[in-house]
């Protein structure tokens, strides 16, 4: 049976920014896992700085029930047993009964992984992609709950992927702040293949350096020793975490995070999100040295830094460097990146082919929230980013509106004045230009 929730429950609130020491700033945490007295502990620091009973807070009812519900929010296709999140609804209860019970005897076993791949933005290549079963991913998520505030009490200041409170935006706030404060030689660096080579081994110890619960520990190796199956295929990888499964971002920033705290203990100051990441530097020497010592680390570790794209960048000139999609260039001006243009062109794209028989008004409803999602992620570029883009986007309309009006060709020439800008904007059409426009005008107003 479920077993009965624990007491003291902490409620759930926002995230803080930052490492906390008051259990009420710490209220990101999952409240069906973590009591205040847990807190506390975490908080002041266990006897021998290690956690020995988590798993009969994971198969509780509550965390159960708590993790299913994520996953059904997050819904997703369904896995190799081709239970998907609809089916498992229906019979919620009892496959959680069934999950609850496999964990108390220690006979849950993770089902094999459904790879598929997905297109890389901008690039004809595809990455992997592993598709757990809702069942795994249920389980993944309440020991997701039950680790992320230990090991997030350990990591670093610097890393800010998949940390509660913490995203892209921070990070990039933070590389312009360096960038102005004078740090104008970049190790541009680039893990190849970061999250399919972890080696097992070294993750595993890291987690034993916080965690004495064998039978969390022994689920967390079975799921890092999880089966893949592509098609008719199936192998058990050596090596890696699988991408798609929920505990694998938290498992690479355990892995990742001594080289976090060694770059702080020399004083270098890096920013990373998740395997991207760049060491912003005052010299040219302090930047070589911060290679050598990341070659260094990565070798030892079983890594492998690129070396095509692992470089030295001097920001004195022109050429920058690429990071989380926008481009770096002199005196920290950014735009976004070659790829993140192509990305966003193939979307609209796949939404506005010619042949496309919905209303426009309809299209242009399908359309906004690209725009809207496109603008407020890249806002902070250089000025001129996005009239041309708001253009393109408006030939791309024009040209559904020539085919229904038996023209041929793109819009274009006198297309303009049929369907002049005025024409989208009645319609509905999110304008990125207007949008810059109108929040320079409010930071010109604040200023004043």
């Amino acid at each position: 049976m479920i077993s009965g929730d624990d007491k003291q429950p902490l409620e759930q609130e926002e995230a803080p920014t930052a490492q906390t020491d008051s259990p009420r700033q710490w209220n990101w945490v999952a409240g069906c896992v973590w009591t205040v007295r847990m807190l506390e502990a975490l908080i002041n620091g266990v006897k021998g700085g290690k956690w020995y009973s988590l798993m009969d807070k994971i198969w509780t009812r509550r965390t159960l029930w708590t993790a299913w519900e994520k996953v059904a929010s997050n819904k997703g296709a369904a896995g190799v047993d081709r239970q998907s999140v609809e089916m498992f609804e229906q019979r919620a209860e009892q496959e959680l009964e069934q999950i609850a019970r496999e964990l108390q005897e220690n006979r849950y076993r993770p089902r094999p992984v459904r790879r598929t791949w997905i297109p890389k933005p901008g690039s004809p290549e595809k990455r992997p992609l592993g598709i757990p079963t809702v069942r795994d991913r249920v389980v993944q998520t309440g020991v997701k709950y039950a680790l992320e505030p230990i090991f997030e009490k350990e990591f670093a200041e610097q890393s800010y992927g998949f940390r509660p409170g913490r995203s892209c935006k921070d990070a990039l706030r933070r590389v312009s702040a360096l960038l102005e404060q004078g740090n104008l030689w970049i190790v541009d660096a680039d893990l190849k293949s970061y999250f399919d080579t972890i080696d097992h081994q070294k993750l595993m110890r890291r987690v034993e350096e916080k965690i004495a619960d064998g039978r969390l520990l022994g689920l967390i190796r079975r799921y890092l020793e999880q089966g893949i199956m592509e098609d008719m295929n199936y192998w058990v990888p050596e090596q890696g975490t699988p991408q798609g499964a929920i505990v694998s971002p938290l498992l690479a920033n355990v892995f990742l995070n001594p080289l976090d705290h060694m770059l702080a203990r020399q004083g270098m100051e890096m920013v990373r999100y998740a395997d991207d990441f760049v060491i912003l530097c005052p010299s040219l020497e302090q930047a070589e040295k911060a290679l050598k010592l990341v070659q260094e680390w990565t070798e030892e570790q079983g890594l492998t830094l690129h070396p095509e794209k692992t470089r030295i960048v001097d920001g004195n000139v022109k050429g920058g460097f690429d990071f989380l999609g926008y481009h770096f260039d002199v005196d920290g001006k950014r735009w976004p990146r070659k790829k993140s243009v192509q990305k966003f062109r193939e979307t609209i794209r796949g939404r506005t082919r010619r042949t496309n028989g919905n209303s426009m008004e309809c299209i242009i409803e399908q359309i906004n929230p690209v725009l809207r999602g496109w603008y407020g992620y890249f806002k902070h570029s250089v000025k001129g980013t996005f009239k041309a883009l708001d253009g393109w986007v408006r030939m791309r309309l024009r040209s559904i509106l020539r085919k229904r009006s038996k023209r041929k060709g793109g819009g274009r020439g006198a297309d303009h004045q049929r369907w002049p800008n005025a024409y989208f904007a009645e319609a509905g059409l999110y304008s990125m230009y207007e949008a810059r426009r109108r929040d320079a005008h409010s930071a010109q107003a604040v200023n004043h």
